[in-house]
């Protein structure tokens, strides 16, 4: 698969990476045996990043990975990790003392001395503007606890205001084909600073793959259950912040647009792809066959212009609204 620089870090990244929120928590159940399938099949197939948190699992994902490379010394994948979410969400809570706990906890489960990727995990806005929280980031590298550090972002807003921050190798940001606010204003500025854009919610929390209609029922633990509407975090995070009854309605007419060969999922992941300025994207699975259908999306010819205009007018028609008002 083919790999991209990550900004200003000079680390690669497969086109295709792996987001494991699932292998922790939030999706409904995923035992052991199965997550380690997810890993084993999406390296298999090329994907060289795997994406993770502090707070996925409560540090089960990081050690599920952790668990897994320990058997595969014969691969080179770069881990990026996130951190913040531990604690209150308020800006007093994101200084050094603090990074440095919460680096010294991932850097245990991961079994490494120096995190490859760090992330503020969408923080509280004002802290994109604080000197002294990039000050403590770069104290991080210096002290080669990590190898470098980026955001992960809510809004376009804040995206753009961590960009202009000169140590910001990579920004985290919902990209998808029913949220599509930052071609527009964040990915242009990223190209132009030299800044890697790690694509996340990819899928919309699956709304783009296709498989669920107006009565589809979730897991009790799973967000698309009880965060629909915001309760527990931004509502950004489960279904692209899109209505469901909305949402499931689009996505069916998506799918209608995908082309031969090609999985509705796989258009999802191949539009992104082919985004100016997108370094990855990070779907999960939640089971091998899952990890590997998405890692084929990176493999696939270009889409067609027409495809790439349907979607866009898709998008205009019955999402737009939504969206772009909030993030």
């Amino acid at each position: 698969m083919d790999e991209r620089v990550i900004g200003r870090s000079h680390q690669r990244a497969s086109v295709v990476g792996l987001g494991t929120w699932q292998l922790g928590a939030d999706w409904g159940d995923v035992d052991d045996k199965e997550a380690l399938a997810v890993l084993e099949a999406a390296a298999e197939s090329g994907v060289t990043f795997f994406d993770t948190a502090d707070v996925y699992g409560d540090g089960r994902s990081e050690q599920t990975i952790a668990g897994f490379l320990r058997g595969r010394p014969d691969l080179h994948v770069l881990v990026a990790t996130k951190m913040g979410r531990r604690v209150d969400q308020i800006p007093e809570n994101y200084v050094l003392d603090n990074f440095r706990l919460w680096n010294d906890r991932s850097r245990r489960n991961l079994g490494v001395d120096r995190l490859d990727l760090v992330q503020l995990h969408c923080p509280p806005t004002p802290v994109y503007s604080s000197d002294e929280v990039f000050d403590a980031l770069d104290t991080l590298v210096e002290e080669e606890r990590i190898a470098a550090y980026g955001v992960s972002v809510e809004t376009c807003a804040e995206a753009l205001t961590a960009i202009a921050r000169p140590g910001v190798a990579s920004v985290q940001i919902i990209l998808n084909p029913f949220r599509m606010k930052p071609l527009r204003e964040v990915l242009p500025a990223a190209r132009e600073a030299g800044v890697g854009i790690i694509a996340r919610v990819p899928l919309a929390s699956g709304l783009l793959s296709g498989k669920y209609t107006k009565d589809t029922v979730f897991a009790a633990d799973d967000h698309r259950t009880f965060n629909r509407h915001g309760e527990a975090f931004d509502q950004g995070e489960t279904f692209s912040g899109v209505d469901y009854t909305t949402g499931v309605e689009a996505a069916a007419q998506f799918a209608a647009l995908v082309p031969e060969g090609y999985t509705p999922a796989q258009l999802a992941l191949r539009w992104i792809v082919e985004q100016p300025g997108v370094t990855t994207v990070i779907p999960g699975a939640r089971n091998a066959e899952q990890a590997r259908a998405n890692a084929a999306a990176g493999k696939l010819p270009e889409l067609p212009a027409e495809t790439l205009t349907a979607i866009r007018e898709l998008y205009d028609r019955r999402i737009k609204d939504q969206v772009e008002n909030r993030w």
